[in-house]
């Protein structure tokens, strides 16, 4: 009877554990699925509209792509609720979208506005989907000589949209950026900002590396093991802080060469490749580098993983450039700011990130939730990432 009573008694000692375990799990797996939903808006391109604008004399003509899933969003192109924007449901909307537009973008010239009237509408395939296209004519009263632009397309419904500008005038070409800090704007003709480009440019890779999170997620699955090492199938913390600086120095320059290499190539028009394979294969390689630490395989050459897998990150950089058309006299300028503004970001994650890391390395916390822990929950988001990448799919109901 004794023995029977001992295991009546054990039997809560045992399930207790085991449902508290189960408990986490569930909590565990609704952190998952908001983190999900959370980031899974971000791992895409961001919204942009591209803006051209030609002035000559007192008129200027323009185009201008927007995106049809922004404009969907906006004032509804899918009439029929089928999920798909057809050149028909386009066109009915032709005076609405011109409307909508419009609405939103003024120019000037000496203080006074120049009425603009739309004379043609197209469609134009970019890297991220389909875009409707505007072209129209400005008029204004007198020849122009500085030109005034207040763009407000979709800052109202989402603050992180940017138009991005192309100003040809007597043959140069400048650039410029509106968000909803710098919203107007003038330009001088014949004497474009170059400073000023550049810094724009420069602020535009920054925001993109940070709003990027399948960039970063790469980025941080491959910095997450450098404040440790692998011996006898095991990590274990460094003693000092200069292994781990040499190591994450050596990875994010080898991803720092590789992404300026294809961001180059593919903004000068070298090499091009699908977006549906490039963001795929930058969705995979996310999952890759984060099982890498639950299932190493690389474990002391991760700098090789983010030269390879660098050089894909580098397609996705140049998908803004890229679109926006720039000739080759912006192009460099632009293309460098861009670069630059990306490298600072990325340094900025970094340095936030390692000192962190290294005060924790020693703690069983570090290895077992942080390292192994957050790489599961890195390689669960990149995999649903890929899975709507690769099969156009809307894997995650957020």
């Amino acid at each position: 009877m004794a023995v029977g009573k001992q295991n009546r008694r054990s039997v809560p000692e045992r399930s207790g554990p085991a449902i508290a375990r189960g408990r986490q799990m569930k909590r565990l797996f609704l952190l998952l699925c908001f983190l999900a939903g959370s980031l899974n808006a971000y791992a895409h391109k961001p919204s942009d509209s591209y803006l051209i604008l030609k002035p000559s004399g007192n008129a200027v003509e323009g185009q201008w792509d927007i995106s049809l899933r922004d404009l969907d969003f906006a004032i509804g192109l899918d009439t029929n609720g089928d999920a798909q924007i057809t050149w028909g449901e386009v066109r009915a909307k032709h005076g609405e979208i011109a409307a909508y537009a419009m609405s939103r973008l003024a120019l000037s010239n000496a203080g006074k506005g120049c009425p603009v009237s739309v004379s043609e509408h197209l469609i134009d395939e970019h890297t991220d989907g389909k875009y409707a296209v505007l072209r129209f004519t400005a008029q204004c009263e007198l020849p122009i000589d500085i030109l005034g632009a207040r763009y407000g397309l979709f800052f109202d419904i989402d603050p992180q949209h940017k138009g991005l500008l192309r100003l040809q005038y007597a043959g140069t070409t400048s650039s410029a950026i509106f968000t909803p800090d710098k919203a107007a704007q003038e330009f001088t003709l014949g004497r474009p900002d170059q400073l000023q480009q550049f810094l724009d440019f420069c602020g535009e890779g920054i925001w993109h590396i940070w709003i990027g999170f399948d960039h970063i997620l790469f980025l941080l699955a491959l910095l997450l093991p450098a404040v440790l090492y692998r011996e006898n199938k095991q990590w274990n913390a460094v003693s000092a802080f200069a292994p781990a600086f040499w190591s994450v120095l050596k990875i994010v320059t080898a991803f720092t060469i590789a992404h300026s290499i294809t961001l180059s190539l593919a903004t000068l028009g070298v090499v091009s490749l699908p977006s549906r394979l490039v963001e795929s294969t930058i969705a995979a390689s996310v999952v890759i580098a984060a099982m890498n630490n639950v299932f190493p395989l690389f474990s002391e050459r991760r700098w090789a993983m983010a030269f390879l897998f660098g050089l894909i990150h580098g397609f996705g950089f140049a998908s803004v450039l890229s679109d926006l058309g720039l000739p080759q006299d912006a192009l460099l300028l632009t293309l460098i700011g861009f670069n630059v503004g990306v490298e600072v970001g990325q340094l900025a994650i970094v340095a936030v990130f390692l000192p962190i890391a290294f005060v924790l390395r020693r703690g069983l916390f570090y290895r077992k939730v942080v390292l192994i822990g957050g790489s599961l929950l890195i390689a669960i988001l990149a995999l649903a990432w890929f899975i709507e990448r690769a099969f156009d799919l809307e894997f995650l109901p957020f």
